[in-house]
């Protein structure tokens, strides 16, 4: 919560357990990795990007387009189906606890 008070509540929950997990629990790393996050979003049109093949996400239940963004943001280096895995992995495995209600209790 204290990250996503900092964000001034704007940002997505299951984004922040992502981002934590993936910095092993490191709240400055955490907090790093979702600025340069949010930078990448808007270079070389990376949003617009995922836009395209957004359906490929969708057909694997990836339904939250912030995860699935991150997933390619983190595995930028990788092909496309092992996003889609991680995105996946994220969403399925890992349960995402927070749901869109969740946004509507602020502090």
């Amino acid at each position: 919560m204290q990250i996503s008070a900092m964000w001034n509540h704007s940002i997505d929950l299951n984004l922040i357990y992502a981002a934590i997990c993936c910095c092993k629990r490191d709240i400055d790393l955490t907090m790093q990795l979702l600025k340069v996050f949010e930078q990448w979003k808007f270079q070389d049109n990376n949003e617009q990007k995922y836009k395209n093949k957004m359906n490929k996400f969708l057909e694997r239940r990836c339904c939250n387009h912030n995860i699935n963004l991150f997933c390619i943001f983190i595995y930028q280096a990788y092909n496309e189906k092992k996003v889609i895995e991680a995105a996946t992995s994220e969403t399925v495995n890992d349960g995402l606890p927070f749901v869109e209600k969740d946004k509507a209790q602020k502090p």
